[in-house]
């Protein structure tokens, strides 16, 4: 099983419509690890790592996010050095506003 890294940003209407919490039951149904968080820039920003395909059906399912998320854009880039910030294999988790 080969592991990749994606680190994204997901522009849009993506605060305030539960868009992290559907990031984190989506990338825990995938088993993948990694973090949510909200920018103050009106962004959501993510990393996820895990199975190379399993990664790459996050991302793309990144593109379309919560039901009452409208995304405009979704900057990432396979990212084996992204900002891991103490990511526990196994675990994908919520992190603080920055």
């Amino acid at each position: 099983m080969a592991e990749e890294t994606f680190h994204v940003r997901i522009h849009g209407r993506v605060q305030g419509v539960f868009y992290r919490q559907w990031t984190m039951s989506e990338a825990r149904a995938r088993g993948l690890s990694g973090w949510v968080r909200n920018r103050v820039d009106g962004t959501v920003e993510a990393v996820f790592k895990g199975d190379e395909k399993l990664v790459r059906d996050m991302f793309q399912a990144c593109r379309r996010g919560s039901p009452r998320a409208f995304v405009t854009k979704v900057e990432h880039q396979l990212a084996p050095d992204a900002p891991m910030e103490e990511v526990v294999n196994g675990v994908f988790e919520q992190k603080r506003t920055v």
